[in-house]
């Protein structure tokens, strides 16, 4: 039973897409960034095993000593995990390539879709006052994905402007619809981005259109272009709008963060 005297917690949002390279991870420590302009207290939860949300925010691979591996797999304790960024206000329990094994060793687990929900919602949460958790999710549909669904309130999916963009989020749209049924009936789209547009380039212009014709609402106003400031600012580690403050990349960011700020309604799928 829920205690009715605890603070409300954070808003969870799991940042998903099964297909690799669309933005994922960009698009959760920029969003996270931007929130933070915003006055937003944001956690980011890196379940990725390639660990890219934690190197982008400059925890090297040696600094991880304790991984949300250990937060899965042992239960550790959430102070344990969590560790500042250069970032004020944006903190981060770091990932490891040890998460790749994750999936095998938690099958046996009567509880193994609910480990990071109640990770999540440790009364140790509290004092940290977050307003905002983002998942930064695999590039797959694996028990890792599935626990951040379980455990977010909604899902942020990044849609790269690419052919074949489309067919692949059908399955993510069928797992959502899937966990709200049995697992987490909560669950919401938070909505779906649409990264590296060019809006110069006739195919990015089709995609855009496409995706707006299927999924209406659930598309964000907003669009990240392709833009080189954004694929630099990983490399020393850190958002782009943090790297280059002025550039097309971190202003579409902070749009699409006041956007998020905005939204009143969250569309079910």
């Amino acid at each position: 039973m829920s205690d009715p005297t605890r603070p409300k917690g954070p808003k969870i949002i799991a940042v998903a897409n099964q297909k690799g390279g669309v933005g994922k991870t960009t698009t959760a420590i920029n969003v996270a960034a931007a929130l933070v302009e915003e006055g937003k207290a944001v956690l980011i939860v890196d379940i990725d095993p390639q660990g890219n949300a934690s190197t982008g925010l400059g925890v090297e691979a040696e600094q991880r000593t304790k991984t949300t591996y250990d937060l899965l797999l042992d239960e550790a304790p959430l102070d344990e995990i969590i560790r500042r960024t250069d970032i004020d206000g944006l903190m981060i329990a770091p990932g490891t390539t040890d998460l790749s094994s994750a999936d095998i060793e938690m099958v046996s687990n009567e509880k193994r879709s609910f480990l990071l929900h109640d990770a999540l919602r440790q009364p140790a949460i509290d004092a940290y006052g977050f307003d905002f958790v983002l998942i930064d999710c695999p590039p797959s549909l694996n028990l890792l994905t599935v626990n951040a669904m379980v455990a977010a309130h909604s899902v942020l999916v990044p849609l790269q402007s690419e052919f074949f963009a489309l067919e692949g989020l059908s399955q993510l749209m069928l797992t959502i619809r899937e966990l709200r049924q049995t697992a987490n009936p909560e669950l919401r789209i938070e909505g779906v981005v649409l990264t590296m547009t060019d809006r110069r380039n006739n195919l990015s212009q089709q995609v855009e259109n496409d995706a707006r014709a299927h999924l209406g609402d659930l598309v964000f106003k907003t669009v990240i272009p392709r833009n080189v400031r954004v694929s630099e600012a990983p490399s020393y580690a850190m958002p782009v709008l943090d790297y280059d403050p002025l550039s097309k990349g971190a202003q579409a960011y902070r749009a699409l963060a006041r956007e998020m700020l905005g939204s009143t309604v969250q569309v079910t799928a």
